[in-house]
């Protein structure tokens, strides 16, 4: 059942007619009473991501290789409109360390697929409550060579937001709500020239955050199938901070 919520006294439950009998209405008032159903544009970009083609450089191996792995892209509505759940890697980690990205994990036996270990680990790394969430799709799966992981991007709606914090020190430093409007804005967007000299990927500098890599690649294409993106400058390229170098080549 879709239940949208519209005003205390009332909710219309989705493809219902007005007459709805009342114990139907009473059951749909306890679900939705704290929260709102998924916005139009994050549906129509479920619909698309799931049949969007993967970037060559993206595609998994033939043969089967890497880990399973799943990330949460978590979307709600903020003091500045829809925004999206960030978190930045310690520092101290060995993989990725220090770098900003969506909650997520590998796939545990218990997880049950994809969308439970995204959920799971989101809970363990935020303190986010998997029962505030709405996965409204998943995205192709995209391989992360870096890390051997096949990673699976799974869509979120995030209907009852709660409190969120690093959770989990050991992995986490810091977790930030990050506007769209924010991630937009072609005064936050630049390219990065890599010192392995691959070509200048996109990137977005937020909330103190330098987001780049899988992270960024994964923003910008979901930001522009979901028709935010904002004409920007992709001749401003910078080179990726020595120290932030340093950071991503520990393995």
């Amino acid at each position: 059942m879709v239940v949208r919520h519209t005003r205390p006294a009332r909710v219309r439950v989705a493809g219902r007619p007005d007459d709805v009998p009342d114990d139907v209405e009473v059951v749909a008032v306890k679900v939705a009473v704290d929260g709102v159903a998924a916005p139009d544009w994050l549906s129509r970009l479920a619909a698309k991501a799931a049949h969007s083609p993967v970037p060559t450089a993206l595609r998994p191996p033939a043969n089967g290789a890497g880990r399973s792995a799943a990330v949460l892209l978590l979307f709600g509505e903020g003091p500045q409109g829809p925004d999206i759940l960030l978190i930045q890697r310690s520092s101290k980690g060995r993989v990725h360390a220090g770098q900003p990205a969506f909650p997520g994990g590998g796939v545990d036996p218990g997880d049950g697929g994809p969308v439970g270990a995204a959920l799971r680990e989101a809970g363990e790394e935020t303190g986010l409550d998997p029962a505030g969430v709405e996965v409204v799709g998943t995205m192709p799966e995209l391989y992360i060579w870096h890390s051997d992981n096949r990673v699976t991007p799974v869509l979120g709606w995030w209907h009852t937001p709660c409190a969120v914090h690093a959770a989990s020190p050991d992995e986490v430093e810091t977790v930030e709500r990050v506007p769209i409007a924010e991630l937009v804005d072609p005064a936050n967007r630049l390219r990065l020239r890599h010192p392995r000299g691959v070509v200048p990927s996109v990137a977005f500098r937020v909330r103190g955050l330098l987001v780049w890599g899988f992270t960024a690649g994964v923003l910008d294409g979901v930001l522009t199938a979901a028709g935010f993106e904002r004409p920007w400058d992709r001749s401003r390229i910078e080179d990726l901070p020595p120290e932030v170098v340093d950071l991503s080549a520990r393995r």
